[in-house]
């Protein structure tokens, strides 16, 4: 059987588990269909894995010999077109990303930034598709990128440790550039019908709907860097300009998400009383993490009718390692995690690590405070209400020979979706 065959199978019985557990009201025969789907879920991916790894192979099967001909050929051909030919600057859009045939588009991408990082330093105006601008004293460098995508870092500068919890990107988002604030509508109730006699009136079922309102909270950040900096390569001194203080952007609301206080200049975040599309009385309250917490979450989450299938954990760092050390009554571990950086896998049911939660675990922690979040990132919205911005001046410290780089973003954030999210706090200590 080829690795086609097996993923269709192995589809087609997690269809009819699927199907089965919308039907089924037992608990222990729910938790059975879990465990049998995050099995599926891990045979797939290992076989997708296997597949991709398999098509690489075979599309590479072309000698080493005939790419090297072709590529020579193909250089041959286009060297003089490709050293005459100039990007073509369009007003208000750029550099056009491919300029002539022949040239790959990571070519053009590199071409450009070398000229964007050539022109800041020389104090010339610049504008293109990567949103970097330039000009003299206090000058923008970065404008109409957006603060949800991660940029790419240059690689001659060593990176630290990841900063910034990957929650920034998972969360919905939109662009209202220019806006003041932003409400959308979520269904609160619906009603059921009823039997009704003959000639009586209908039975009442009226939808509910309310609003999740979303208003503008200013975040900037300032950071000073030396002249030495401008020594860098073209390319990549555009790319750290902009990339440092947008990252130092990112931190802030990345945490916010979850522990905004919704007040005047603030975002709404999750744990925050402002979240009124989550009701407080569906709060999961634990006291410590065992071999029945993640089980208590889940099922615990999202209707009475579905176990929500698409949801995510976010929690602190140490409670995860509290997970790990979980053991069965034969002292092996009892939850399978599965890492990759930010993110990763406890039996099959995705997490996020956010240092803005509060451990569960540690004895530090005060009874009540908010933990861990359970649910479809989706369910919370990010509102740009302006294009991240970055400005540089060389004034300010000009004889310390330092360099002044000032971000800023206009921005609102609140959950969109009935009990989108459920809250985990702390038990109170006795």
């Amino acid at each position: 059987m080829n690795l086609k065959e097996m993923i269709k199978r192995k589809e087609e019985r997690k269809a009819v588990l699927v199907a089965k557990s919308e039907k089924c009201e037992n608990v222990e025969e729910l938790r059975s269909i879990h465990e049998e789907l995050q099995a599926l879920n891990e045979d797939l991916t290992e076989l997708r894995a296997l597949q991709t790894k398999q098509q690489k192979a075979e599309a590479n099967a072309k000698s080493a010999e005939q790419q090297e001909a072709e590529a020579r050929t193909a250089a041959v051909s286009n060297e003089q077109e490709m050293r005459n030919k100039q990007p073509e600057f369009v007003p208000g859009k750029g550099f056009s990303a491919v300029h002539s045939e022949g040239r790959s588009s990571f070519e053009s991408e590199f071409e450009k930034r070398e000229n964007e990082g050539k022109a800041l330093k020389e104090n010339r105006s610049v504008e293109s598709p990567l949103g970097f601008k330039s000009e003299l004293r206090a000058v923008s460098v970065g404008d109409g990128s957006t603060i949800i995508v991660p940029a790419m870092s240059g690689k001659e500068i060593n990176p630290t440790f990841e900063v910034v919890s990957s929650l920034v990107d998972g969360v919905d988002h939109l662009a209202l550039h220019g806006g003041e604030s932003y409400k959308e509508a979520y269904v609160d109730s619906i009603a059921s019908g009823d039997y009704t006699a003959e000639g009586a009136p209908a039975a009442t079922a009226d939808t509910t709907y309310k609003y999740a309102n979303m208003n503008k909270a200013k975040i900037t950040a300032y950071s000073e860097v030396t002249e030495e900096l401008l020594k860098l390569p073209d390319a990549n001194y555009a790319d750290n300009v902009f990339q440092n203080v947008r990252t130092s952007l990112r931190m802030k609301l990345s945490k916010q998400i979850l522990v905004g206080g919704g007040g005047t200049n603030q975002i709404v975040g999750i744990f925050d009383d402002g979240a009124t599309a989550i009701d407080a009385n569906t709060d999961l309250t634990l006291s410590t993490i065992d071999d029945t917490t993640l089980d208590e979450i889940v099922f615990n989450y999202g209707g009475s009718e579905e176990v929500e299938g698409t949801a995510v954990l976010i929690l602190n760092k140490l409670d995860l390692l509290a997970f790990a050390k979980v053991r069965t009554t034969t002292k092996e571990k009892f939850y399978d995690i599965k890492s990759n950086g930010n993110t990763g896998f406890i039996n099959g049911i995705p997490y996020l690590i956010n240092s803005a939660c509060a451990a569960l675990t540690q004895q530090a922690t005060e009874g009540g405070s908010y933990c861990m979040a359970y649910g479809n990132l989706k369910n919370y919205k990010l509102v740009e209400f302006s294009a991240t911005e970055v400005k540089r001046s060389t004034d300010y410290k000009f004889k310390e020979g330092m360099i002044a780089n000032r971000g800023v973003t206009m921005i609102g954030g609140n959950v969109v979706r009935k009990n989108g999210f459920i809250r985990v706090k702390k038990a109170a200590t006795i």
